[in-house]
């Protein structure tokens, strides 16, 4: 029999489960959660959104030392890197970070079963220590938040010495000669851009002819420039068919992703970014019946419930963008939904940012997606070089662009590249989740001299009026 029972017990404590446990105990649930990493926050707190901002954030100001500050009237000699400290650095945000997670946890009485968790039977968690023992609970609720892991490629072996995936590319001791990224998404581009900035020559292999698939094409095209510009090299329209790591770096054979005679291309280490899929291994979701989809995510309905009763799914493991903060919302959304309240979340209005320098970030549709729905739109647009608070800060890469719709003027979707656009996204995110009009923010007072007026700038423009361009 079960030693212990539980309203709700959670396997995987990254965003999405940590989030969804302290919910759920908030509500009044009895819950636990599941984590077999010897602390807590999964893969973004212990080797993912959180490293890799701090290790953007000092490769930002390394650069700045260098490049930027002279023009400030700053002189501040001749600059260095101490790479041990700076990942030393990052050792201690993660760790703080980690640690509030736990504290979170005792404060809100949720029980972390420390060890690797099996769904023994509908209403049945097994959870196996560090020791080899194997320990069941029983559950009312299942939730299922194993996260996502690095999706490998063909004939690229990893290792985490010379060919790496995010993991081993956070945790470099030195500089690497020459970087080759495979892959033109976020991940790829954000850790090319902290070792670019250190030193590093870095080459992105794209399969597809653009980046960030997803992205705006107009913003990717800008976003290609810019990063360009900083001396990142691009092979687009190229496929890698072979990596072999030897003692003095990696050779790696290239093609024409359309066909083409081979080539062979050096680099000292290879970061593998080409997706990431949902971690289900070893969860028992087979016999226990639980269904995934086409894609091999766990197939859900629209209140996050398997076809088996009280097993439950939400975050990488499911369709949607993978994301902390989608992650999240379902996390809360479901714990309010066992509860018996109305929780939802807006795909629509989930933003996605990359998180290099200047950031690219986006929310709701894209003029591609508008064009193939046949939907007419109106856009505007506004550049940092004409916003005074952008020049001031010396940082006038990029522009806002926003989509609203032809007839009733609806926000529909919103681009930003340039500087704090994860930041001033957050506006219009709240814009589109309460379907306000562009002329809503347009009439909205926005504080001078900043940022957010470029926004308000792209919401005139919408409607043929912007002041300063």
């Amino acid at each position: 029999m079960p030693e212990q029972s539980f309203d709700v017990i959670v396997i995987g404590a990254g965003p999405g489960g940590y989030v969804c446990a302290i919910r759920a105990a908030q509500l009044g649930f009895k819950v636990a959660c599941v984590e077999k990493r010897a602390t807590l926050g999964g893969t973004c707190l212990n080797v993912g959104c959180i490293p890799s901002k701090a290790l953007l954030q000092s490769s930002e100001r390394f650069a700045a030392a260098r490049h930027d500050l002279a023009e400030h009237g700053i002189g501040v000699g001749q600059v260095t890197l101490d790479l041990a400290r700076m990942q030393a650095r990052k050792a201690k945000v993660v760790e703080a970070n980690v640690k509030g997670v736990e504290f979170l946890f005792k404060k809100n009485k949720v029980t972390w079963l420390k060890g690797a968790g099996r769904i023994a039977a509908p209403g049945s968690v097994a959870v196996t220590g560090a020791d080899g023992a194997e320990t069941l609970y029983a559950a009312k609720h299942i939730v299922i938040a194993t996260g996502s892991e690095s999706v490998n490629l063909p004939g690229v072996a990893v290792d985490e010495k010379r060919i790496l995936t995010s993991t081993g590319g956070l945790e470099l001791d030195a500089v690497p000669g020459h970087l080759v990224v495979i892959g033109g998404g976020y991940i790829g581009l954000e850790l090319g851009s902290v070792w670019l900035r250190l030193g590093a020559k870095v080459t992105v292999i794209e399969f597809l002819d653009r980046l960030v698939p997803t992205m705006d094409a107009e913003v990717a095209k800008q976003f290609e420039r810019i990063l360009a510009r900083q001396g990142m090299k691009f092979r687009l329209g190229t496929k890698v068919t072979r990596a072999e790591a030897g003692k003095d770096g990696v050779a790696l054979t290239l093609e024409p992703a359309k066909g083409g005679a081979a080539e062979t291309i050096s680099a000292d280490c290879v970061l593998v970014a080409v997706g990431r899929r949902p971690f289900l291994d070893g969860l028992g979701l087979k016999e226990a019946g639980v269904a995934l989809d086409a894609r091999g995510r766990v197939q859900v309905d629209a209140h996050y419930a398997t076809n088996v009763p009280g097993i439950h799914a939400i975050g990488d493991c499911i369709a949607g963008p993978m994301l902390a903060h989608k992650a999240e919302e379902e996390g809360v959304a479901l714990a309010e939904l066992l509860a018996g309240q109305a929780g939802h979340v807006n795909y629509g209005a989930i933003p996605g940012v990359v998180y290099t320098w200047p950031e690219v970030a986006s929310v709701g549709r894209t003029e591609e997606e508008l064009k193939a729905e046949g939907i007419a739109y109106k856009a505007g647009k506004f550049p940092f070089t004409a916003n005074g608070r952008a020049r001031a800060n010396g940082m006038t890469d990029g522009f806002v662009k926003l989509l609203a719709d032809a007839v009733t003027d609806k926000l529909l979707g919103a681009h930003i590249i340039g500087p704090d656009a994860g930041t001033l996204i957050a506006e219009l995110a709240l814009a589109l989740e309460f379907g306000a009009a562009a002329e809503d923010v347009a009439r909205t007072s926005h504080a001078h001299p900043s940022l957010n007026e470029a926004v308000k700038e792209a919401a005139l423009a919408v409607g043929g009026r912007a002041l300063h361009i």
